[in-house]
């Protein structure tokens, strides 16, 4: 018979990129007196990886607990970029409920659509948190609107349109059920989470059921699966079934050695676990995301939410160029295979396999160039050396055979004096207005769809175009119709013309001819791009160059060869910048971008054809 655990509440922290989810949770730690008065404790304390951290996103979902009032609050801090939404999706079947935290200024954006969508289609409840109602420019009464007007688009029922909304500042410490209400503690948020939130229900006298949601690792304990206890209960010691999702006549006997259950950042073991809690089982050497713990008797799995679909793909390689093997501790195709392999155990939404007909080469799908990057970032940190292509979209065909790409919807925040070129740029790449309307401080907001490889190679573009001062943010829509072809980069490249270390005088001859990527003393290698040309067609320039030594004494002016310092191109930048007879070489000291041919001749008579 099934029951409800009035003890325990089970969210999900969900928004746009940098709404303030992470802060709120951190808040929401603070007040809930899971830390010490005296401890010092850094700003989103969940964010624990160090690419979130500098970058200030985060990537990874996380899992913690707080205490309030006699109710144990399990929640789940969920990426907010629209590559990660496999992250989010994946985790909801874990809560009961999710607080949907929108910015009180920028209001609804494209993946604040994307995450209530999901929330909505797994009827679990919603509470609305309006943050950061301190700002200036915060326009809390518009953004209510905007968001019952998109509860009203995804066709939300009575119920899920009576949701509570809660007026909060993470930053400062507040919340309020009215905006007239005074400035004091996060005591009603709390008190809406215990209120509206419902408790978690099952049959603690049936089978144990429990679906594998995420999947932790330790180096001293191994794997950590992490999951919700749908039925029946867990023990330590206890011997379980697990069921595979990909194929449910695969089942293993295996037996829990640890079993915890989270209380703020800490994992902390138990003996036992019953229905509605969130735990981690540890013991279970071969258990993925997805997969179901059943109880001997009776393995019946949970089914599986499936995960959109990846958009885009790249080729990961052995990097095969000169300098190959000279910085990488880990070079070599089995390497590579085995890593990306590897990565398919915690990340559900990338897809990875061995490229027909090309040796060494592997192509890997993702959500998007940040899902990737990330991706390539991290591998990078770990020692490894490899080349990746380009980024292409992954097309469809539908049932007439008329080929589809994926479309995004991308809003666009741009000074007034810089809409202009903006409009024109997106639309020479397919892309089609669909709104335009001002928004404070002098800048308007631009809605365009368009298809994802418009966008690609096209933010550096962008923030050219607004010195830096715009912001774009898009999430995938769906498939249509092939929009026709785009031209992407107009300017050509610098290719260094023979093999050796950049020479003081031959970068100065170079510089004349465009803007360099290298600068004195680095190693170069022949068909390597050293620097873009303005123009569109690519030049080779000798970069080792060295001036003859003659009888005849130097001039001051000579000797003083004023260098214009190198732009030096980031992951994400050099991704954007590669064209589709280039590699990005990528290694833990350097980032080098290269043409696939390095002989100029092989490569001459490969563009005749």
């Amino acid at each position: 018979m099934k029951t409800k655990r009035e003890d325990i509440r089970n969210i999900a922290i969900i928004a746009h990129v940098d709404h303030g989810k992470t802060t709120l949770v951190d808040e929401l730690l603070k007040q809930s007196g899971t830390f010490r008065a005296n401890q010092e404790v850094a700003e989103r304390v969940m964010d624990s990886n160090d690419i979130e951290r500098e970058r200030g996103i985060t990537i990874l979902s996380k899992n913690t607990a707080i205490t309030y009032k006699d109710t144990k609050i399990n929640i789940i801090d969920t990426p907010g970029h629209a590559d990660f939404g496999g992250e989010v999706e994946r985790v909801l079947k874990m809560v009961n409920g999710v607080i949907l935290v929108v910015d009180a200024f920028e209001g609804v954006m494209p993946q604040t659509k994307f995450v209530l969508q999901k929330a909505l289609d797994m009827n679990l409840s919603v509470i609305v948190c309006i943050n950061k109602i301190d700002r200036p420019e915060a326009r809390p009464e518009e953004v209510i609107d905007e968001i019952l007007e998109l509860f009203i688009d995804l066709d939300a029922n009575e119920d899920q349109l009576d949701c509570p909304f809660i007026f909060a500042s993470a930053k400062s410490g507040y919340a309020m059920a009215d905006l007239n209400d005074e400035k004091k503690d996060m005591q009603p948020l709390f008190d809406c989470i215990v209120n509206n939130i419902p408790a978690p229900e099952g049959d603690p006298d049936a089978d144990t059921q429990m679906l594998i949601s995420t999947i932790d690792y330790n180096e001293f304990v191994g794997r950590i699966g992490v999951g919700k206890i749908d039925n029946g209960s867990l023990k330590v010691n206890q011997e379980v079934m697990i069921v595979n999702h990909h194929d449910p006549s695969v089942k293993k006997r295996v037996r829990i050695t640890k079993l915890y259950t989270f209380n703020g950042l800490n994992k902390v073991e138990v003996n036992e676990a019953g229905i509605g809690e969130i735990v981690a089982v540890s013991g279970i050497a071969d258990i993925h995301i997805g997969d179901t713990i059943c109880s001997l008797n009776n393995p019946v799995a949970i089914p599986f939410q499936k995960i959109s679909e990846p958009t885009l793909s790249m080729d990961f390689m052995v990097n095969d160029s000169p300098l190959a093997g000279k910085e990488g501790k880990f070079v070599t195709s089995r390497h590579l295979r085995d890593r990306l392999f590897k990565e398919l155990n915690t990340d559900v939404s990338l897809r990875v396999e061995e490229t027909p007909g090309v040796e060494n080469s592997f192509k890997v799908s993702g959500r998007g160039e940040l899902h990737l990057s990330v991706l390539i970032e991290n591998m990078r940190r770990e020692g490894y050396e490899f080349a990746v292509s380009k980024a292409e979209v992954l097309y469809h065909t539908d049932e007439r055979g008329k080929k589809l790409e994926p479309m995004e919807l991308a809003y666009i925040d741009v000074p007034d004096d810089c809409t202009g070129s903006v409009i024109q740029k997106l639309s020479q790449r397919k892309g089609e207005l669909l709104g335009m309307s001002p928004i404070n401080g002098g800048y308007t907001r631009l809605q365009f769809s368009i298809p994802s490889r418009g966008l690609i190679g096209y933010r550096g573009e962008f923030l050219t175009d607004t010195k830096g001062n715009g912001i774009i943010n898009s999430s995938f829509e769906g498939y249509e119709e092939y929009k026709g072809d785009i031209s992407y980069r107009k300017n050509g490249s610098l290719i260094a013309y023979e093999s050796g270390d950049a020479i003081t005088y031959g970068l100065f001859n170079a510089q004349e001819r465009g803007t360099l990527f290298i600068g004195p003393g680095e190693k170069v290698y022949a068909g390597m791009i050293v620097g873009e040309n303005p123009r569109t067609e690519d030049i080779e320039v000798n970069v080792c160059k060295t001036k003859h030594l003659t009888n005849t004494r130097s001039s001051s002016a000579d000797e003083a060869l004023r260098l214009v310092p190198p732009k030096i191109l980031s992951l994400e930048q050099a991704l954007d910048y590669i064209d589709t007879d280039e590699l990005l070489e990528v290694t833990p000291k350097s980032l080098r971008i290269r043409k696939k041919i390095l002989d100029h001749t092989a490569r001459y008579r490969a563009n005749k054809k």
